[in-house]
């Protein structure tokens, strides 16, 4: 584009110069009574998204499947107030109004429902067939409670459906439906390869619409919403609404890299935040429900925790990285083969541990019996150590420290230390405080509020077991072991303390 202004050139004049060297085209531009006026400009492709996006869905949309369920509850109460009880967060409360509008006989708007009456609520969601005999995948929170569940395909065919088997802690669910004809069906790809900014495909029934496409970007991965001790999830900015969950989200192969299941939103619709379950995660687990009906996981037998930078150097792991155990299960595979509280778990069967959230992932999708080699860092030396996985089973307890303790005195002594008010273990202390008879230790009897050990919120009540994995049986203990760190220099202590009912947390304060 070439611009001729005849005189001295104005402000507007040099705005359009300095515009003819950015843009990559040429533009045509005329004057016009003196003013400069210039064609539209087409956006870019990229503002427009991908091509490709119409050619997936066409492709892909005849496996994408809507999940009616159907569940009955009881009204209780009376009057026109009367409501059933619907648990909490169930996936039927969004369809509460449409219930109520449909329960009262014709003409009667006011009267109350008869107490007691069961009543059918539905729910809709979404899913996805991935094999061609009539297997299909959705969220577990879909058919969750559902007395019946029907698939409905993309021309109208409803399909009673059994449930093969559901995971709760990943939120899947597997389902079966007998078709007279082969279906539809995609594949699962590989999210470990999604890169930031890739464009993904979410297909879904939202707001009970029907098969709906909509598209967007990867925002994040590896995302942890605190939803499951698993969470791994891919983040979106493709609109994800109320029904999408357990449908699929595509890459621009057509293959099925996440499955919806969680937004972010003030309003319940989508504010470009959504979340997908990996596919990584979700092929074992579909494959796991597929045989066995249920998920087998690997179980270590320990309880970790993060890795702060004060704990890091506590305990010499430079970088900082890997999951502390704080405890250990006494029934437990981590116990006999050597892993000990206080060892930080680096490497788990050839695989780096950068943050504890990683391991009990890693760990989980690991064979049950498999022999498998743990690399850790104890008093600042690498180790190794052989173990032989067993299996989680989802009825376990919280594990506890395996600690021993000198026995406590028979009167309680109080002392001050790192800001804290300790004091020997006693009968009326574990009864004021509810401390459980298999914690041994020094009780916290106060906590200075101006102290490091508040921030930590450490609170009475709680049982000093350990200092710099040394077990501590009396404040005097405890004052020597603060005076023998800090005469061989060491900055901080690292604490190993337990609640009242057993968890144990490693802390670290500093040695003032």
């Amino acid at each position: 584009m070439k611009i001729l202004l005849q005189g001295e050139p104005t402000a507007m004049a040099r705005f359009f110069a300095e515009l003819t060297r950015t843009v990559r085209r040429p533009v045509l531009a005329t004057l016009v009574a003196g003013a400069l006026v210039l064609p539209a400009i087409s956006p870019p492709a990229f503002a427009r998204g991908p091509d490709g996006i119409a050619d997936v869905a066409e492709r892909v949309i005849d496996a994408v499947v809507n999940i009616s369920t159907s569940q009955t509850v009881e009204a209780k109460g009376s009057g026109p107030q009367a409501t059933p009880q619907l648990p909490p967060g169930s996936p039927f409360e969004e369809f509460f109004e449409e219930f109520f509008k449909n329960r009262r006989g014709p003409g009667d708007n006011n009267q109350a429902p008869n107490r007691g009456t069961p009543r059918r609520v539905n729910s809709l969601g979404s899913g996805f067939v991935i094999d061609a005999s009539g297997i299909v995948v959705t969220n577990n929170h879909v058919i969750a409670e559902a007395d019946e569940i029907h698939v409905i395909f993309n021309d109208g065919t409803r399909l009673k459906a059994d449930l093969i088997g559901r995971d709760q802690k990943t939120d899947l669910a597997v389902l079966k439906v007998k078709a007279d004809k082969p279906l539809k069906f995609v594949k699962f790809g590989d999210s470990e390869k999604l890169r930031l900014g890739e464009w993904v495909i979410a297909i879904g029934n939202p707001f009970s619409l029907g098969g709906s496409v909509t598209a967007g970007i990867v925002s994040a991965r590896n995302r942890d919403i605190n939803s499951g001790p698993y969470d791994n999830y891919i983040q979106t900015d493709a609109a994800i609404n109320r029904g999408n969950s357990g449908g699929p989200l595509f890459n621009l192969d057509g293959d099925v890299i996440g499955i919806n299941t969680a937004i972010i939103s003030p309003s319940g619709t989508s504010v470009g935040i959504g979340f997908a379950v990996p596919s990584k995660t979700a092929t074992s687990v579909v494959e796991q429900l597929r045989e066995f009906k249920e998920v087998r996981r690997g179980w270590l037998g320990v309880k970790i925790q993060q890795v702060t930078d004060d704990i890091g150097e506590s305990l010499g792991v430079k970088p900082v990285r890997g999951a502390l155990v704080a405890g250990i299960d006494e029934k437990g595979p981590a116990g006999p083969a050597g892993i000990q509280a206080g060892d930080v778990i680096v490497k788990f069967d050839g695989k780096d541990i950068k943050e504890m959230k990683e391991l009990p992932r890693i760990v989980a999708d690991t064979p049950v019996g498999k022999d498998v080699e743990v690399i850790i860092i104890r008093k600042g030396k690498e180790e190794k150590k052989i173990v032989r996985l067993a299996r989680l089973e989802d009825s376990e307890k919280p594990v506890q420290a395996n600690v021993k303790s000198t026995p406590p005195p028979d009167k309680p002594a109080v002392q001050k230390s790192l800001g804290l008010d300790l004091s020997g273990m006693t009968d009326e202390l574990r009864k004021r405080y509810k401390i459980k008879d298999s914690i041994k230790g020094v009780v916290i009897t106060g906590v200075d509020a101006a102290s490091v050990a508040a921030d930590k919120r450490l609170a009475a009540g709680s049982v000093l077991v350990q200092i710099e994995q040394e077990i501590v049986g009396s404040p005097a203990d405890v004052q020597n072991r603060v005076d023998a760190l800090k005469k061989a220099g060491k900055k901080t202590a690292l604490l190993l303390v337990a609640t009242a009912e057993g968890d144990m947390i490693f802390v670290a304060l500093p040695l003032q």
